[in-house]
């Protein structure tokens, strides 16, 4: 006898989103968390280096915000949203100077000439690496920097390690806000009130592919049997052989996960020590032409909300390594990336000052920050999201969803739409 209707590894986005979907049809499920909190890779915290102001450790905003189910709970709640995009201001160097209007003007026009020369390309191929494209491009002054924000940066992979056509699949389009008080506060406030939720409950075991379709997950305080099963954890974890599964899963599945590997971003923040704000605007962001595809690009985010810090996003290889070398390595780095633009000041300014460096690569229930598809591998989210055991077992999260692929919308929109097709298996008629 299932004890509950579906049984949820995971609290995060998708795992919160497959829960409430359930309770809305009026079925029962159960909610295991391997972690001591509620919400995964989006994580409000108030670090006492950054003066204990609210901070966003993992994901920041709500991204496609005209089309993400995430914003009305936030309006209806009555929530402050910020628009992120209105609020900020942009400034952009070429090597230690600020880009001409004329030279803005001409970056401005050059992300549609890529994504024109990649839709191009894939007209004619069924993929290519997103380092391709910068290749047809010889003679484009921009497309390394284009390469370098929609690979490293947004997609946190290098662009020759990357399928042009999953980047083309969900290339992100509308506004993006930023609740007030960060938004992994606002998922812990909105997103888990009347939820069963078990934390510190890591699953240990997934039995499932019985004649009767329950699936039983095992823990260290015991085991759970449901109806169904949905699998929230990221495929970094998929991946690292920590979750068995009782028999193994079918090969197709496995495939989907070999091709969905997890990328990082680090973020690197410096708290200024002297009143000096490198000449920049509050809430500025900054960024750089690079003249090397490969180079590494980190747009730094400065004095966020009229506070007294930087904050810069390093992605791909390069976060990798650093994540490696450790936290001292990760803020040279940034140090001196922003020493290209602002010169010894930089030094000055941040001399002495706290820092704060941020470690997915370390966290044993992620393992990275998000995932993408190798190239070739295009399809892969929708084989991962495909029904297993006629819907006994299902799996979703940001590496599922086609359009918001690496959002925490898009991570719900997944649980939903997994949590009805668990709930078909099981022949729920609801209560």
């Amino acid at each position: 006898m299932a004890e509950t209707d579906v049984v949820i590894i995971g609290a995060g986005l998708a795992g919160l989103g497959a829960a409430a979907a359930v309770r809305g049809a009026g079925g029962r499920a159960v909610v295991l968390e391997a972690s001591g909190r509620t919400g995964g890779r989006a994580r409000t915290d108030h670090p006492a280096a950054l003066g204990g102001v609210w901070f966003d450790m993992g994901a920041v905003w709500l991204h496609n915000a005209e089309h993400n189910p995430l914003v009305p709970i936030a309006r209806a709640a009555g929530d402050t949203l910020l628009r992120s995009d209105a609020i900020r201001q942009e400034r952009t160097f070429i090597g230690d100077r600020l880009a001409t209007e004329a030279e803005l003007a001409a970056y401005s026009g050059a992300e549609p000439r890529y994504v024109a020369a990649a839709d191009a390309i894939l007209a004619e191929q069924e993929d290519v690496s997103l380092a391709e494209v910068t290749r047809r491009l010889p003679g484009d002054p921009w497309a390394a920097t284009i390469e370098a924000w929609e690979g490293p940066v947004i997609c946190a992979v290098d662009a020759d390690r990357f399928s042009a056509r999953d980047w083309r699949r969900n290339a992100l389009a509308g506004s993006n806000l930023v609740p007030d008080g960060g938004i992994g506060a606002f998922v812990r406030r909105r997103l888990t009130q009347g939820l069963d939720i078990r934390l510190n409950s890591p699953a240990t075991r997934v039995c499932w592919g019985n004649s009767g379709g329950e699936v039983t997950v095992e823990t260290e305080r015991g085991s759970i049997t449901g109806g169904a099963c949905i699998v929230t954890v990221s495929t970094g974890v998929l991946a690292s052989g920590t979750l068995p599964f009782d028999p193994i899963l079918p090969a197709r599945v496995s495939e989907a996960v070999r091709q969905l590997p997890m990328g990082l971003v680090v973020k690197v923040v410096l708290r200024a020590t002297g009143a000096d704000r490198l000449g920049l605007p509050g809430h500025c962001f900054v960024d750089r032409i690079l003249t090397r595809a490969g180079d590494p690009l980190i747009p730094f985010q400065c004095w966020p909300f009229g506070r007294d810090y930087v904050q810069g996003w390093i992605g791909g290889s390069t976060a990798w390594d650093l994540a490696k070398q450790g936290e001292a390595a990760a803020v040279d780095f940034a140090l001196g990336y922003l020493r290209q633009a602002f010169g010894s000041r930089v030094d000055r300014l941040f001399a002495g000052g706290a820092t704060l460096v941020t470690h997915w690569d370390a966290d044993p229930w992620v393992r990275g920050a998000y995932c993408y598809a190798v190239p070739g591998a295009a399809l892969a989210r929708d084989v991962l999201g495909e029904p297993v055991s006629n819907g006994h077992l299902m799996f979703a999260g940001e590496a599922c969803h086609v359009g918001l692929a690496g959002t925490l919308g898009g991570a719900w929109i997944s649980g939903q739409a997994a949590a009805r097709t668990a709930l078909a298996a099981t022949g729920f008629a609801g209560r």
